[in-house]
């Protein structure tokens, strides 16, 4: 009985002990920006959202649509929504901004990123763990739940 209550115990150790290393390494990676002025593609893990590229079945998200009348507060609004999310932004530029989130228990960071295109009215989002495989839906809940505020906002 006590082998088996320290086999357990060494396994809960290994398995914290592998985690919060993860979320240290994803503290140390930055996001992974602009590639050719486009958003950068989903790693083939599941743990990454994008609407940067519709023939990537897996990642694919829906990009956001505004009204021309709305060009001139819509990158301050994607900024309030960002930041009444809880995220943390890290770059910008007049057409990108970078944000992170970190997650409650452990730490972990997960990289979301927008693009505006001016010209088609289109704000392109990537929502995407540094670290891992699997993400509880986390990414994608995220992107739906901007989307959801910022078109609330844009109203």
């Amino acid at each position: 009985m006590k082998l088996i209550f320290g086999i357990i115990i060494f396994l809960v150790l290994g398995i914290m002990i592998y985690l919060f290393t993860l979320a240290y390494i994803s503290k140390s990676k930055p996001a992974p920006g602009l590639l050719s002025d486009l958003l950068s593609k989903c790693p083939p893990t599941p743990n990454c959202v994008c609407s940067e590229f519709k023939a990537d079945n897996l990642h694919y998200i829906d990009p956001i649509h505004y009204a021309e009348n709305q060009s001139s507060v819509v990158f301050k609004k994607i900024k309030n929504t960002l930041q009444s999310m809880n995220g943390k932004i890290i770059s910008e530029n007049e057409t990108y901004i970078a944000a992170t989130f970190t997650s409650s228990i452990f730490g972990f960071v997960d990289d979301f990123e927008v693009r505006l295109d001016k010209e088609q009215r289109i704000i392109h989002i990537r929502s995407a763990s540094r670290v891992g495989r699997g993400d509880m839906n986390a990414n994608n809940k995220r992107a739906t739940e901007f989307e959801n505020k910022l078109e609330r906002a844009l109203k």
